[in-house]
């Protein structure tokens, strides 16, 4: 882990963890119905207010809490064109695969590639720690995989040209 992303981690972690206080809260307009207020946006007292931990312009995190949910979307660096491609690649593989990963939303908001939504039941269910936990180990992690898919990518190219241009 380099310098600079601990203290980020240590940032979006420490966020997270005190924006996970969520409790079970019934719609105050439809009876009987239990809606993700971050989703929903209907009473906007039971809204918090957003919070963005940035590492830098095209590194950050933002996390919506409300008094049963919670919404954590990411946006990962992306330094050029081919960085760009795997991570859209890599994100929609995930995001068709919702179903699998509970706290995974389909649709990223708008302007983040990749957003986790964490429901009052989800904290009933799991530890909360180990949900901070698995978001800090997929921030680590996603880094990782486009860098080595990248590295991937450029080999295969620099073998490709190679036998293209044994012909001449």
């Amino acid at each position: 882990m380099s310098a600079t992303l601990k203290p980020y981690l240590n940032a979006v972690r420490a966020t997270l963890t005190a924006t996970m206080c969520l409790e079970n809260f019934s719609s105050q307009i439809v009876e009987r119905h239990n809606k993700p207020e971050v989703e929903v946006r209907s009473s906007k007292e039971l809204l918090l207010t957003p919070v963005i931990v940035s590492r830098n312009e095209k590194e950050k995190v933002l996390i919506e809490g409300s008094i049963n949910s919670m919404r954590v979307s990411i946006s990962i660096k992306q330094a050029d064109e081919i960085e760009k491609i795997l991570c859209h690649k890599f994100m929609r593989f995930m995001m068709m695969r919702a179903d699998n990963f509970f706290i995974l939303r389909r649709k990223p908001v708008e302007g983040y590639d990749i957003s986790f939504l964490i429901t009052n039941f989800h904290t009933e269910q799991m530890y909360k720690h180990k949900l901070v936990d698995f978001i800090i180990q997929f921030m680590e992690d996603i880094d990782k995989e486009i860098s080595e898919m990248k590295l991937t990518v450029n080999a295969r190219a620099r073998i490709c040209a190679e036998e293209f241009l044994k012909n001449f």
